[in-house]
């Protein structure tokens, strides 16, 4: 449901860090004049252009991640512990780099789609496409910068999530705003781990969409300085800040209450 609702605001995202006429902060401006556009040349439903390959990203990404997370903590943490800081955040990158690895396929493909850039007619012609076209190596591109932007923001995010909770008065953690806590908690986590990762998230879509152009990390690293600036590695923050933010915050709530229903630990 929230891929479905926040689909606009990821391709919104893609389409700043794409274009070079855009402005560099991916501010309200620049994020209107893209809906206009996309609206005008696409009609509304244009905005959810890549959302077949986000939801087979996401909805067993989530899957992944979570199963993978309690498995993990199952081994690591005994009876009634709480996650530390570090351990979080090695918990929550570990998992993260399990789904992110297994689901590249489909992250490059939805990049594409989204980007404007690549026309194709669907999720099974564009993933034929990339593999004639580019080999195995075309559905895999980019997965290094993926890998540092979703391991480091799983990590933070469990990182700030776990702490800022314990910060929480026990009444409210555990009585009826239970779940609103959980949410702002998210909130906030969501927002600090978007910023601090958003540098890798375009140089990400940078090599998903021109493979030939950039081969490795330092060279659409300093391809970015150079052009942009430092200004240019937060190209695309704001849509990005609020998708993330918004639909991490609400996986953890729901993820949470299930397990306090199940009374697992």
């Amino acid at each position: 449901c929230s891929t479905i609702l926040f689909q606009p605001l990821d391709l919104v995202k893609t389409r700043l860090q794409a274009r070079s006429n855009i402005s560099v902060s991916g501010g309200s401006d620049g994020m209107l004049s893209i809906f206009e556009q996309v609206v005008r040349r696409d009609n509304f439903l244009g905005l959810w252009r890549g959302m077949m390959p986000s939801m087979y990203r996401c909805v067993p990404g989530v899957g992944m991640y979570f199963s993978a997370l309690h498995c993990l903590k199952s081994i690591t943490l005994e009876e009634g512990q709480n996650l530390g800081a570090v351990q979080a955040m090695t918990l929550g990158a570990a998992a993260r780099t399990f789904s992110g690895v297994t689901l590249i396929p489909f992250t490059v493909v939805k990049t594409r789609l989204e980007s404007g850039v690549y026309q194709y007619s669907g999720v099974g012609s564009a993933v034929r496409t990339i593999y004639s076209k580019e080999g195995a190596r075309g559905l895999t591109c980019g997965l290094l910068p993926t890998l540092l932007r979703d391991a480091p923001f799983s990590g933070l995010y469990l990182m700030f999530y776990t702490q800022i909770k314990l910060r929480i008065p026990n009444d409210y953690r555990e009585g009826a705003l239970s779940s609103p806590c959980r949410f702002m908690s998210g909130i906030m986590a969501g927002l600090l781990a978007s910023v601090i990762t958003q540098p890798f998230d375009v140089l990400k879509t940078k090599m998903q969409l021109y493979p030939e152009k950039f081969g490795s990390l330092m060279q659409v690293g300093l391809y970015v300085h150079e052009k942009y600036g430092f200004a240019g590695y937060f190209k695309g923050l704001v849509p990005r800040m609020l998708r993330r933010t918004l639909m991490a915050a609400m996986a953890w709530t729901v993820y949470e209450n299930i397990m306090k229903t199940l009374q697992i630990k």
